[in-house]
Order: C-alpha cells, then structure tokens, then sequence
C-alpha cells in the first residue's frame, strides 16, 4: 500500500526545501533502502522539469574502502565528484543506511583521512552556494538501523519521522513556513547583541557572538528542521560544558562528553564513553578543537533522543555546539574537515543569558 506521505514529502523537498526551477540539475544520493522516496522524488523532479542525477550507492563500499584502501586511495575522490558538484544546482542527501554501526570498527586516523579528501567536495558546494548557484537539502529515511538506534520499532519510528516533518500535515509547507515567522522573530532579536552564557548542569559556558549573523533554519537545508544557529567568535569560548543527549559518529556511541574551553579552544575532554574516540577526533587537524556552531533547538515534536544527530538537534529545549568546521554565511572562520554536533540538554534545568537579558530558561525561549 503507497502512503501517501510519502509523496508529500516528496512534493515538499522539491518545492519548499530545494526550490527547484525548470532545467535545474538536482542530484539525487541515498541507498537503495530509500526506493519509495527516491521514485517520488524523481518523479517529481521531473513534473517540475528538473535534471534528475541518481547517485545511489551500496553501503557496503565504504566499509571496504575504509578497511582495504591504501593511502592514496582513502584520499583520492573520484573525479567525476569535483566535476558534478560544479554542475549541479541542487543536491538532496537521503541518510538511508541499513547497518548503521558498520564502521563501527574502523580505525577513526583512516576514517579522518577520508574526511579530509571529501572536503575538497564540501569547499567546491560551499562557495557555490555563496555564490547563490547551488542548494541542498538533507532528509533520513526510516530503516531498521535507526529505528534500533532510538529504540524504537521500524512501524514507530516511521511514524515519529513523519510526525517530526509535518508530513501528517495536509499541507508541510504552510507548516514550515509558520515555524520559520516564529524563528524569523528571534533571529531579528539576537541582531546586534554580543555576549552568550550558557548555564546548566555541569555546564558554565560563555562565548561571543559579536557580529555573526543567525541563521533560520526551516526545513530547507534539514528536513526535518527547527533550530536558529550561528557560528560563535573563534577564540571566545571558556569555561566548561557537558553534553546529556549521546551522541552518535560513524557508528561510534559516544556519551557523557565534558569540554573545557579557554580562548575558544578545547583544552580538557573526556566522555563516559567512547573518549578514546573523542580525542582522536580532536587532532584530526588544528580547527577541531574550536568550536564552529552554537544553536538552539526548536521543533517541539522531536521530545526524545534518536542517536541521529538530525533529529537531536532540532530538540525543542536544548542547544547544541559543534566542533570543527564554521558556516561562512554566519561570519565564521574556523575550518576544519571535523563538523561534530554535540547537545546540551537544558529542559529541566538551565539558562542562556544573551548579554544581560534571561533568553532562555529550562527549554523555553521567553523573549
């Protein structure tokens, strides 16, 4: 039996999210476990007179060349990548992997040296969509191994991804749009101020935001969406924070991170699990130690932690932080080929100060 949310989600990718336009090249990336949403993609990418590009790939790859490949071929991208990405005027990513652990076991210096080489890839989107040429967009369709991950059956994780995305919603777009006025209007607030202090448990944290720009994000770049974010003064953050939502990395579980800041740089750090792991990531190369997001979630609808760290986020109540790599729209600088979001749950207990006014208190904005 065809859902059909599924083709309003579809619908909604194409026109809201990507905004495709007639003779628009979009590339299609997922697995074939995504086939439902793939087909209506393409279908209507071409309704809408788009250049459909299917990459779907078999998972499997990856571990092997993670495993097998030499040097050379962990930092060589094909080079029909570069060239594609210089062509396309849309991208949409669909995270639909089977075994989500399976580069579990992967040494973390080759899985950081194959980071490295895919970053040529992400510098050529990033200046084109500086230059207003290119869009992208970043779904999940629902498997077995992220419905493992957040402890939920497939039939219930489903539901929670089509809950989390207005896709129960006649109408996803007019949804979106009425997040995105609401979230408008603390973007508009937080122009001009200067100063953030995060507290909470174990959590002391202050940091500037002098001159950098926040951006709405509204289900055009994730989907699903619902967090305003900026990239924080390089050298700005001390103190320390603690991250409650486990956080999930190739596969790694990692929990209980702790961070310790002076002058923006990462100085202490520890996690109940998976430290080893943590530090690893931390000498990928000299801007994975500063910090290159600060955000608050708003989708009230995600209320619990999935292990997807594109769902956790958008978490009504919490704010999260990444290390590594900036986001130049905001005015940030830090490069990095490390971006690894980390959350900091304040529902029941915690405050965000900008400058002198109370912003935020125990998962709630109340400017």
């Amino acid at each position: 039996m065809k859902d059909i949310r599924i083709d309003r989600w579809a619908h909604t990718l194409v026109h809201y999210s990507l905004a495709v336009k007639p003779g628009d090249i979009v590339i299609i990336q997922a697995t074939p476990l995504a086939t439902p949403l793939i087909e209506a993609v393409y279908r209507e990418l071409l309704h809408a007179d788009a250049r459909p590009v299917p990459q779907i790939s078999l998972e499997g790859l990856d571990e092997i060349l993670l495993r097998e490949g030499n040097d050379a071929q962990l930092s060589t991208l094909s080079p029909a990548l570069p060239a594609l990405a210089e062509q396309a005027n849309a991208r949409l990513f669909i995270e639909s992997l089977g075994n989500t652990k399976a580069l579990n076991g992967i040494d973390p210096a080759r899985s950081a040296k194959r980071g490295r080489a895919a970053a040529q890839l992400r510098d050529i989107y990033h200046r084109r969509e500086q230059e207003g040429k290119f869009r992208w967009c970043l779904t999940l369709y629902p498997t077995i191994g992220y419905a493992q991950d957040s402890r939920m059956s497939l039939s219930e994780f489903e539901e929670f991804v089509f809950d989390v995305c207005f896709l129960n919603d006649p109408d996803p777009s007019a949804k979106w749009q009425e997040l995105s006025k609401q979230q408008q209007r603390l973007v508009d607030w937080l122009v001009g101020h200067k100063q953030a202090h995060v507290i909470g448990n174990g959590t002391d944290l202050t940091l500037s935001i002098e001159n950098r720009i926040f951006i709405n994000s509204d289900g055009k770049r994730n989907f699903p969406s619902g967090e305003i974010f900026t990239s924080p003064v390089e050298n700005s953050a001390n103190g320390v924070i603690q991250f409650d939502i486990p956080s999930t990395r190739d596969g790694r579980a990692v929990e209980g991170i702790r961070l310790v800041f002076r002058d923006g740089k990462v100085i202490e750090a520890s996690a109940r699990l998976g430290q080893d792991y943590l530090l690893q990531m931390l000498e990928m190369d000299a801007g994975a130690r500063f910090l290159g997001e600060f955000a608050f979630g708003n989708n009230q609808r995600v209320t619990r932690g999935t292990q997807n760290i594109l769902f956790d986020e958008k978490m009504g109540g919490t704010v999260h932080f990444a290390l590594g790599a900036s986001y130049p729209e905001t005015g940030g600088l830090n490069k990095s080929a490390l971006h690894w979001d980390m959350i900091c749950d304040l529902r029941t207990s915690g405050e965000v100060w900008i400058d002198d006014t109370l912003f935020f208190k125990d998962g709630t904005i109340i400017i």
